[in-house]
């Protein structure tokens, strides 16, 4: 996204915040913030890197699709300590993540497992 995009699409997360759905750009926003959370994680960010299979290089280039995204969220909700983290750094409802991944690709997928 061009930082124009990135600024309304922020615009539009904040007013979403208390709203029990996301559209597709606006999960894609939070979901670029988890990834920033991650990103300064020195803990974290090597255990989502060896998840994901993606090197510090290509994490760029990455964070653009949304696929990419959805892997972000995907990972965060693994645990509900770095859900709450994210949340609270982020200022945001610990059930964001969630409405977020469920507007992102295979994200009404039913799991059953």
């Amino acid at each position: 996204m061009l930082p124009g995009k990135v600024n309304k699409a922020l615009r539009k997360l904040r007013k979403l915040e208390g709203l029990m759905t996301y559209t597709p750009e606006t999960a894609e926003t939070l979901a670029l913030r988890a990834l920033g959370w991650l990103a300064a994680n020195d803990d974290l960010l090597p255990v989502f890197l060896g998840a994901t299979g993606v090197d510090e290089s290509s994490l760029r280039a990455q964070a653009a699709q949304p696929e990419f995204l959805a892997s972000v969220l995907d990972f965060l909700m693994m645990d509900d300590a770095w859900v709450m983290a994210f949340c609270d750094a982020s200022a945001l409802p610990y059930e964001h993540p969630m409405m977020a991944r469920a507007a992102l690709p295979g994200g009404m997928q039913m799991n059953w497992t």
